[in-house]
């Protein structure tokens, strides 16, 4: 799974989900986070239009 501080997901419909400290990965089912709580959420594959994520620079 990749990590990302901030993950920008915007929707087929228009609307915006933003995510802090997550893990995903994006495969056949749809977009997979769990979240630094550990909570898990799958947004199907038909619902994601973009993803767009930032990270901290690593120094």
């Amino acid at each position: 799974m990749l990590l990302a501080d901030e993950l920008t997901v915007v929707h087929h419909d228009d609307t915006v989900s933003r995510f802090l400290d997550v893990r995903y990965t994006l495969g056949r089912e749809g977009l997979r986070l769990i979240t630094a709580g550990g909570g898990e959420r799958l947004i199907p594959r038909h619902e994601v239009l973009t993803t767009h994520v930032q990270k901290r620079a690593a120094f």
